[in-house]
């Protein structure tokens, strides 16, 4: 079950979280609708390689990836978009495209679209196309460390 390695590191941290089921849902605004949470509210994890390293970028689902700002905000000579295929292995315990937030569980960097940062809480995919977890933003970033970029 892919949510369990997330439950374990939120409750060994005594992290307070909502878990969400809805019914399956595969891209953002889906999940959005599924769940009851506007599109703003939900973070999307996306996979990038930034200088051949592959990283996270997590941003509102109803927001794109600016590749351009990102480049430009980490100071790359290289930034890509990655296909699934590309990175399926490294999250095992994930369904395709559900990736949580948590690079630092898949040697990653993270990084953050500034517009989270003003909501009180995160909401995100827990592994699976069914469930989400909802927390409090200022524990996710005392777990994750993630690097705040202006995208």
């Amino acid at each position: 079950m892919p949510i369990a390695t997330l439950r374990e590191v939120l409750d060994s941290h005594h992290i307070k979280y909502t878990l969400i089921t809805h019914s399956p849902a595969y891209t953002a605004q889906e999940i959005a609708a599924s769940a009851h949470i506007r599109g703003r509210e939900l973070a999307k994890t996306v996979i990038v390689s930034i200088d051949g390293r592959m990283a996270m970028v997590v941003q509102p689902a109803s927001q794109r990836v600016d590749l351009g700002r990102l480049k430009t905000a980490t100071g790359a000579q290289s930034v890509a978009l990655l296909n699934e295929r590309d990175f399926k292995d490294r999250f095992p315990d994930c369904a395709p495209g559900a990736m949580p937030p948590f690079g630092n569980l898949y040697g990653m960097d993270v990084y953050v679209g500034e517009a989270l940062t003003k909501d009180e809480e995160i909401a995100f995919n827990a592994g699976s196309h069914t469930e989400l977890i909802r927390m409090d933003y200022r524990d996710f970033v005392n777990l994750v460390h993630p690097t705040v970029l202006s995208l």
